[in-house]
């Protein structure tokens, strides 16, 4: 393994093995055939609150059996933990992890808006409608660092363990702090990602009464019904995730005979301060700046950029902003790709960067696929319809702007760029 000696701002970190869990499917070639194609995850679900009256919601499920999941702990698992350790499991399959990692030099980062939010809403029902005792489990299944809990037991990981919730950019933050904790030598090899899972009645209520969910269409038919960038936007499907990554330094995943071709190379997070649900397209402005900065790169190195893209009108108009600030007008392929999996919140960023990285190996774009075309108030080159072919992509960008102003901004090149 490589030396604890601390490694240069600006190097690049691995990516040598990836995982995930999604509306668009559990592996890497059923993600990419729905990612490619805009094939949309979403679907009607009906909210089961006795005694109020609410309309259905859209969302994006992932087709998983979370008690096939064995919990390290031996403790019940949430939802959300079983679909962390699954993801982690193939990330570390595929980066050929194994019992050779030194322990002391391997971390656990990630992110969650709302760890054991199902956990929580089963308990708050079994209490308050059941009038039952509840699981002397509880607290360990719902605490927001459960995953990381679980994974740390999984791998044996005795280096940092953190949990970020930071809403909509936490699993973006993890992904990135784990990166910095690489270049700085603290810990050779990092899983990260994040996971979220919170398609319970009680949650998809709240985010209702925010009124920032799509309303279901007359007729039923949801595929379109996230429309990132467009003029008649109208919010968003709340969906349920989960993607890990195996990063460390490039010299340390050839020692172990693992090939990466894809490494991050640059990170940045900061904070609006201005609002806590408004963006602040200054603010966003700063962070992509900073993540160019720490990459060592021109905004016209850039040849694509994952946006935050919710379909909100606040939202998309600040993103438009910020990305015409940064990259000119239209300067910047762009897409969104919540159009078809959903807003993740706490897992957004991890799976958003799976989407740019596989952008980044295909060499091709995927569409914004709910969306026909860019409000004209917006100076965008959004990819529209089908994937765009993008052979020469060396650098791409994925960017995650969350509720309480803070974002986070990713940079993913090609390790032969």
């Amino acid at each position: 393994m490589t030396s604890p000696a601390s490694r240069p701002a600006g190097a690049p970190v691995a990516v040598s093995g990836v995982g995930v869990v999604s509306p668009l499917g559990n592996d890497l070639a059923a993600f990419d055939g729905a990612l490619f194609a805009g094939r949309s995850g979403l679907r009607v679900q009906s909210l089961d609150l006795p005694g109020i009256d609410l309309p259905p919601v859209v969302v994006a499920p992932a087709a998983f059996d979370a008690s096939t999941v064995v919990a390290p702990s031996r403790v019940p698992l949430d939802r959300g933990t079983a679909m962390a350790l699954a993801a982690a499991e193939a990330a570390a399959r595929a980066a050929r992890l194994d019992e050779r990692a030194e322990h002391e030099r391997l971390g656990v980062f990630w992110g969650s808006g709302m760890a054991g939010a199902a956990t929580f809403e089963a308990t708050c029902r079994t209490v308050y409608a059941g009038r039952r005792r509840m699981r002397p489990t509880s607290v360990v299944t719902t605490m927001p660092n459960a995953p990381v809990a679980e994974l740390a037991l999984r791998f044996g990981a005795r280096g940092a363990a953190l949990a970020y919730a930071c809403a909509c950019a936490s699993a973006a933050v993890a992904i990135g702090e784990a990166m910095r904790a690489i270049r700085a030598g603290w810990i050779d090899v990092a899983i990260a990602g994040g996971s979220e899972s919170m398609l319970t009645p009680g949650v998809l209520a709240s985010w209702q009464a925010m009124r920032v969910l799509a309303p279901v269409p007359a007729g039923g038919d949801v595929s379109a019904v996230c429309r990132p960038f467009a003029a008649d936007r109208n919010g968003f499907a709340l969906g349920e995730a989960a993607a890990a990554f195996v990063l460390e330094a490039p010299a340390a995943a050839r020692e172990r005979g693992a090939r990466p071709r894809l490494a991050l190379t640059g990170y940045a997070t900061n904070c609006d301060g201005v609002h806590i649900t408004n963006p602040d397209a200054a603010g966003q402005t700063r962070a992509m700046r900073a993540a160019l900065a720490d990459a060592g790169l021109d905004a016209a190195a850039i040849g694509y950029v994952n946006a935050h893209g919710t379909a909100t009108l606040a939202g998309d108009a600040a993103e438009a902003t910020s990305l015409a600030t940064v990259f000119g007008a239209a300067g910047v392929p762009v897409s969104s790709t919540k159009a078809i999996h959903g807003h993740l919140l706490g897992a957004g960023g991890a799976v958003e960067l799976l989407a740019t990285l596989r952008a980044l190996d295909a060499g091709r774009l995927p569409p914004t696929a709910g969306t026909s075309a860019v409000d004209p108030a917006f100076a965008l080159d959004l990819v529209l319809g089908e994937a765009r072919p993008a052979p020469a992509l060396a650098h791409a960008m994925s960017n995650s702007f969350a509720f309480g102003g803070t974002n986070a901004v990713l940079i993913a090149s090609r390790l032969d760029a």
